[in-house]
């Protein structure tokens, strides 16, 4: 076996060497641990030259340090994905208290900076987080400054739903929710701030949800076994695909639930499993054979080993938990390789519902499957068979049969 080699650490990261290395090995990076320990003493030694400590680790100070990198003779690049991962645990860890995310562009900076570190140290968001919000935050002060440049002490109602109505007829209805959301959380800002005398957060316009506008969309049989079919079963990936294409289809789960799964939640004896769904509910579930199968493949043969106890992890490094977005990127991926358009977990959870009702299951029985609170929100599924509900319409009165 091969002596670990050692990395001489120097500077203000010294005393984080041995948590980033412990942090690296359980994220599964074991063979690259040393070329990651590198990169910190490298930038240790950069911070010391400087006469900086690590408050100087900005998006902007670890440009400086590429740019010190290349005159002092490195000959690789530096590997934003590196410094992206030593960033991050320095962030998780404390050492690094303010992630600056504005770079300077007009007027309303001064403004935008305040609302980054009220997000970051106030609401404790991530930095993908606060980008976003700032983001959407600018889109509407530089509206604000081509429709007539208005000052913030000079908001009210009516400039400001000018803009939602202006913005959100454009987008989807989900787009549209997180925009209002965002511009609320702005305008609750500028209160608190005393940017603006009057809290004009309330004053916003909603969002109309239209949850009965359309049909569920659902795929058929057909194509919900191409989609099985098109994971490649003998690969890591491909077997934590197929199991997870086939919880969502055939238990109709919400990508949440599948992400929110944990070893723990099998009881292999009774082939039962264990839900957690919306408002902390908990519900067990029997675990059909072929289900079952399909997760026992990944477990066993698939899944690496990781510190995480979610089902469903990364295939590659790191070994990290999977979000509910990412459940929904395999549904997508597999619609890509059977040329399908792309749709996401929901859409197999309508299948599963629409699945019930043509073979003659009733809407209760969809309630119990799908695990519903509310009849309202099974009775969306009441439009999936058309010509069932063409045979219990009743003929308007005076109309030729």
């Amino acid at each position: 076996m091969k002596k670990p080699i050692t990395v001489r650490m120097a500077g203000p990261l010294a005393p984080y060497a041995a948590g980033y290395r412990e942090h690296l090995a359980r994220q599964g990076y074991r063979s690259t641990i040393t070329k990651h320990l590198r990169l910190m003493a490298q930038i240790s030694r950069w911070l010391t030259s400087r006469g900086l400590d690590t408050h100087s680790l900005t998006p902007a100070g670890l440009e400086e340090f590429s740019s010190w990198r290349e005159d002092s003779g490195y000959v690789t690049s530096l590997s934003r994905h590196s410094a992206a991962l030593l960033f991050d645990y320095l962030v998780g860890v404390g050492v690094i208290t303010h992630v600056e995310v504005i770079v300077a562009e007009g007027p309303f900076d001064e403004v935008l900076i305040r609302y980054a570190r009220y997000l970051t140290d106030e609401r404790g968001l991530s930095t993908s987080s606060v980008v976003q919000y700032v983001k959407a935050s600018r889109n509407f002060l530089r509206w604000l400054r081509a429709h007539g440049d208005v000052e913030l002490r000079e908001l009210n109602a009516g400039v400001i739903n000018q803009f939602v109505l202006a913005t959100c007829q454009r987008m989807k209805i989900t787009t549209a929710k997180l925009t209002v959301s965002k511009l609320r959380s702005l305008l609750r800002f500028f209160y608190l701030e005393g940017i603006t005398p009057t809290a004009m957060a309330p004053a916003v316009l909603a969002v109309a949800p239209c949850r009965q506008s359309s049909l569920p969309k659902a795929l058929d049989a057909a194509a919900v076994t191409r989609l099985l079919k098109s994971c490649d079963r003998r690969t890591a990936s491909g077997a934590r695909d197929f199991a997870v294409l086939m919880l969502l289809s055939r238990l109709g789960l919400r990508a949440s639930e599948v992400a929110g799964l944990q070893l723990s939640d099998f009881d292999w004896r009774r082939a039962e499993v264990t839900i957690r769904g919306k408002g902390n509910r908990q519900d067990r579930l029997p675990l059909p054979s072929d289900v079952g199968d399909a997760l026992v493949a990944w477990l066993q043969r698939g899944r690496p080993r990781s510190v995480y106890r979610s089902v469903f992890v990364r295939a590659c490094v790191p070994f990290r938990e999977i979000s509910g977005s990412g459940i929904s990127a395999i549904v997508r991926r597999a619609c890509g390789r059977i040329g399908l358009p792309p749709v996401g977990a929901h859409c197999l959870r309508h299948t599963t519902a629409t699945r019930i009702l043509r073979a003659g299951g009733s809407m209760a029985e969809v309630a119990q499957v799908l695990r519903h609170r509310s009849q309202q929100t099974t009775a969306h599924y009441a439009k999936v068979d058309r010509l069932a509900l063409v045979a219990v319409v009743r003929s308007w009165p005076g109309s030729v049969a």
